[in-house]
């Protein structure tokens, strides 16, 4: 071995390892053709988390919920023409505007057709497939029109006061919404990854190493099938006992989990923080003080009442209709009156406020 110290090197971690780094991204905006479409690429990918990630779809349901579902006011004549709007038959104003604010958050965009007569004004509300409706826009960004698919593939344009359409989080002058799973896709993701490894891992436990000091096919294979249809059907198996043939079974420990439940923990509370749900307004209760349970539902407040606004101007401006929807009951009074109540410790003494040395006698 040489140790000569000239031949001293250093490692390429700076390039070799590169520094974590965000894609840049630009807005999708209006060309200089005269009309733009935005056909939304995503909903399929969507509409699979929606569907398949319980938490996601659960927190976006008690936004929805909390929106919207309380109920809702409003003056005649309107009262009557919210309460007969029936969607596609069975529908009510209400689970429409629930199902749009899901669709909105998940999407980007929802779209529901509006049926108006000339003489009566609005009669229905039917939601629409978003990945059949394309957004039309003018050269300076003004929408102009809605394509809709129909069911022999070809567009069907409609007016703009013809369709129903609510966006979330439109940045600048997109011509779109945004889903919230843009952000919180790698979360959920990372987070199956592991639940998929822990439950292989789990059910692998289970699993019985046998040896058999055997050496003939025909009997191992006899053992081998005997072996599985106990497993199958949950019985025991008898293994008879010849000269010669000793039989062992061994349990295959399940390796330790800790860190896995440690690493969903912190994956579960980053999710709902990201998505700007809290984990206690979906029915999650597990590790919440009262405290914390009650920060939690008051900061959620915020959120929703800006949701509500936010529906009730778009069917102000594209319905032309005044409604209000519920509150559902607020924290903020409750704990005022309860923070005022608790004065705390009185009767101190002046030895008490004052750092010094006791003397004990």
């Amino acid at each position: 071995m040489e140790t000569d110290i000239r031949q001293i090197t250093s490692t390429t971690m700076k390039g070799g390892v590169p520094d974590y780094s965000v894609q840049p991204k630009r807005i999708d905006e209006a060309g200089v053709q005269p009309e733009t479409y935005w056909d939304n690429p995503f909903w399929g990918t969507y509409l699979g988390y929606l569907k398949a990630i319980p938490e996601y779809r659960n927190a976006v349901r008690a936004l929805a919920i909390w929106t919207c579902g309380k109920g809702w006011t409003a003056q005649e004549p309107t009262n009557s023409i919210l309460l007969n709007i029936r969607g596609w038959g069975e529908d009510t104003f209400d689970s429409i505007m629930q199902d749009m604010i899901i669709v909105k958050k998940t999407n980007g965009d929802a779209f529901a057709e509006i049926i108006n007569d000339e003489n009566e004004g609005l009669l229905n509300l039917k939601k629409l497939n978003p990945s059949k409706v394309r957004i039309v826009v003018n050269p300076k960004g003004l929408l102009i029109a809605y394509d809709v698919m129909q069911a022999d593939g070809k567009y069907e344009r409609f007016r703009v006061q013809d369709i129903f359409h609510i966006s979330n989080d439109r940045i600048a002058n997109e011509i779109h919404g945004n889903s919230v799973l843009e952000a919180c896709k790698w979360v959920i993701d990372w987070k199956n990854e592991v639940m998929a490894d822990l439950r292989r891992i789990m059910h692998r436990s289970s699993l019985r190493v046998i040896y058999v000091d055997m050496d003939n096919p025909s009997a191992l294979a006899t053992i081998k099938t005997e072996w599985n249809t106990a497993l199958k059907n949950g019985e025991a198996l008898i293994l008879p006992g010849r000269k010669g043939v000793d039989f062992e079974v061994v349990d295959y420990p399940i390796p330790p989990t800790t860190a896995f439940l440690e690493v969903l923990n912190f994956l579960d509370n980053y999710f709902y923080e990201v998505l700007g749900v809290p984990k206690i307004v979906t029915g999650g209760t597990q590790q919440f003080t009262e405290a914390s349970s009650k920060v939690g539902y008051l900061t959620f407040e915020q959120p929703y009442m800006t949701e509500q606004r936010l529906l009730e101007q778009d069917i102000k401006n594209q319905l032309g209709l005044e409604v209000h929807f519920s509150r559902p009951v607020s924290l903020k009074e409750p704990m005022i009156s309860s923070e005022a109540a608790n004065t705390g410790q009185v009767g101190f003494q002046p030895n008490e406020l004052e750092a010094g040395i006791t003397r004990t006698e």
